[in-house]
């Protein structure tokens, strides 16, 4: 069969022989298409060289942006869902659960550290939407609300990342009580006078926005983020009327006045930097 195989020596040709590159390695930017290796993403904070695409990325990658030196202390790492609703459609929510915990390597769709950006003290709470879509359940709002506690404790301003597809349907009413949950808690961060920004990044929806990804002593987000309430057929089929041009894009909603800000990711450290630094309380020394 050599007229599908060469034969010359040194030369590898038969496809079982050929080595492809491992996964991850290479992928394309799911807006222009075109190759990015990885090391170039992480140096370039996963953003397209060519046509400045962010694209979605985890608490683990913001944590090492963020965090000075990717130095932080890990908080509430022991909180797991429960399923207080045994709740079953095509599968057990406990079987979706374990499912997700392996294939992710994450509890929930939360993590939240401790640690310094740019030698200022924050507490950062950055949502996973691999985590089945970001959902927000009770372990979500129970990592929020004890973030703000430690917040207010020790009077470190709070850093939320939202990415989430809105409350988790397995969860019902105590998904929805989550919203109510940490509205009050961040409330109670406003009183105690300890900053708070929140990040909206892509896709911010559902509850998630119609809660604390709204309140923040200031709202910034990524460019192009989806951020909005109901999805835009829902909207369309309501409304029965067509939707202009970059409705629920972040461009779209600060155009709108719900957001203060949009951050390229690159610059994104050093403008949250700079907020922190604005938001911090003077001290008699410092007026004096």
């Amino acid at each position: 069969m050599a007229w599908f195989k060469r034969e010359s020596k040194g030369i590898i040709t038969t496809t079982e022989e050929k080595k492809e590159a491992p996964d991850g390695i290479w992928n394309k930017c799911p807006n222009c298409k075109k190759p990015l290796h990885y090391s170039e993403q992480v140096e370039n904070q996963y953003v397209c060289h060519y046509c400045g695409f962010h694209i979605r990325i985890g608490s683990k990658e913001y944590f090492s942006i963020l965090f000075d030196n990717n130095q932080f202390t890990e908080l509430f790492t022991d909180l797991t869902s429960g399923d207080p609703l045994h709740f079953t459609d095509t599968k057990k929510y406990t079987d979706r659960l374990t499912e997700t915990k392996k294939k992710t390597g994450l509890k929930d769709a939360i993590r939240a550290g401790v640690g310094k950006m740019n030698g200022q003290d924050v507490v950062i709470a950055c949502m996973d939407f691999n985590f089945i879509g970001g959902s927000m359940g009770s372990v979500v709002g129970e990592k929020i609300a004890r973030s703000i506690d430690h917040s207010i404790t020790n009077k470190i301003p709070f850093l939320m990342i939202s990415k989430s597809g809105g409350a988790r349907m397995m969860e019902a009413a105590f998904s929805l009580m989550q919203m109510a949950k940490t509205s009050a808690k961040l409330a109670l961060l406003a009183q105690a006078k300890v900053p708070y920004i929140s990040l909206l990044t892509d896709p911010t929806t559902g509850g998630v926005t119609a809660s604390y990804a709204m309140l923040g002593d200031i709202n910034i987000a990524e460019p192009g983020a989806l951020i909005g309430f109901a999805g835009p057929r829902v909207i369309k089929e309501t409304i029965k009327k067509d939707l202009p041009k970059g409705f629920q894009t972040a461009e779209f909603v600060q155009e709108h006045g719900f957001l203060d800000f949009i951050v390229d990711r690159r610059e994104m450290k050093e403008k949250l930097a700079s907020f922190l630094k604005m938001l911090a309380p003077v001290t008699e020394k410092e007026i004096i």
